[in-house]
């Protein structure tokens, strides 16, 4: 049986993001594996990474777990394995982060995670709710997803990619954030999937079958 290796490195909202994969794997018969084990990452089909909280924070937790950064290069950067990073875990992709400091992130996608700015000073901070989707460019992950979709937002901090061909979705707040990601295997979303109902299964749905 293929394997989803959902990565466990004490910063991810493991147990939602694990449920809704579940259930969008009920007609694809993968399992759910959430680990820590760099063994079963070699060994998955494809890999999430979550993340919730700060980027410095969650950058030194994953690099934390012993071999888990090395097994994700080489999964995912060698091998080509399928990959999804959620909220923090989008951002951790990142060349670095700028919250509380300046912060080397993965470096896979090249750009940079920065505060959010938005136009309307009236406008709170972190943004944090349902917000429409504007899709920048088709990616396989939003087969069935059209513009004007909700999903679920609650971030402070946004990645700007540095190359315009690996934006995918933007969100409007006080102006464009980022929402989606992506570049050859490895995709990112800043909203949560696992929250955002029948468009975040059909993305997780769309993840599972997606063949890079």
């Amino acid at each position: 049986m293929a394997s989803v290796a959902l990565i466990d490195y004490g910063s991810g909202n493991l147990a939602s993001a694990a449920k809704a994969l579940a259930r969008a794997a009920a007609d694809t018969g993968h399992e759910i594996v959430v680990t820590a084990d760099p063994a079963e990452v070699r060994a998955a089909e494809r890999v999430v990474l979550p993340g919730v909280g700060a980027f410095a924070d969650c950058m030194k937790g994953l690099s934390a777990v012993p071999g888990m950064v090395e097994a994700l290069r080489e999964r995912v950067l060698k091998e080509g394995a399928p990959f999804l990073g959620i909220c923090v875990g989008m951002q951790l992709l990142a060349t670095v982060g700028k919250e509380f400091g300046e912060h080397l992130g993965l470096g896979w996608i090249a750009g940079e995670v920065v505060k959010i700015t938005p136009d309307d000073p009236s406008l709170k901070i972190p943004h944090m709710g349902w917000n429409e989707l504007k899709i920048v460019q088709r990616h396989k992950l939003l087969d069935g997803i059209e513009s004007g979709a909700h999903a679920y937002f609650v971030h402070s901090y946004q990645f700007v990619p540095a190359l315009p061909d690996d934006l995918i979705v933007t969100t409007d707040y006080g102006g464009a954030l980022t929402g989606m990601i992506g570049n050859e295997n490895i995709a990112g979303t800043q909203f949560h999937p696992e929250k955002s109902q029948a468009m975040g299964l059909k993305l997780l749905s769309n993840f599972l079958a997606w063949r890079p």
